[in-house]
C-alpha cells in the first residue's frame, strides 16, 4: 500500500488540519494573507451600526483564492493534502509542524469545552 495510514496518524493529521484551516480562514493573525483576495463592504443599519462584510474579488486567480479562503470545507481539503504531503515527502520538517498544529488544536478544543462549561 502506498500510504501506510493508521488511526493515530489520521487523528494527529486531522487535528493539525483542523487548526491550520481555522488559522488560515478565521484567525486575525493571518488576516494579511486573506486581505489581497477580498473586498470589504461596509453597511450601516437603521440604528447607525456599521457592519463590515468581506467578499471575494470579482475575477481571476484572486477570485478563486478568495472563494477558497471563504470556505472552511474547501480550504480544509487543501490543507489536509498539504499536511499529508509534508508528512510523507519531508517528514523531518513536516512532522514537527504537524505535531505543533495538532497540539494547538487540542488546546483550542479544550478552551471551547471550558467556555461551554463555565458559560
Amino acid at each position: 500500500m502506498l500510504l501506510d495510514v493508521n488511526l493515530w496518524l489520521l487523528f494527529i493529521i486531522g487535528l493539525a488540519s483542523f487548526r491550520l484551516t481555522r488559522l488560515l480562514v478565521f484567525d486575525k493573525i493571518t488576516e494579511f494573507i486573506r486581505a489581497p483576495f477580498f473586498d470589504e463592504i461596509t453597511e450601516t443599519d437603521e440604528h447607525g451600526n456599521e457592519e463590515v462584510y468581506i467578499i471575494p474579488k470579482n475575477k481571476g486567480p484572486k477570485k478563486f483564492i478568495g472563494e477558497l479562503l471563504s470556505c472552511f470545507w474547501c480550504t480544509g481539503i487543501w490543507v489536509s493534502a498539504f499536511l499529508l504531503g509534508v508528512h510523507y515527502f519531508i517528514p523531518v520538517l513536516g512532522d514537527p509542524f504537524i505535531l505543533i498544529f495538532a497540539v494547538a488544536a487540542i488546546g483550542s478544543l479544550l478552551e471551547v469545552i471550558n467556555m461551554k462549561l463555565l458559560g
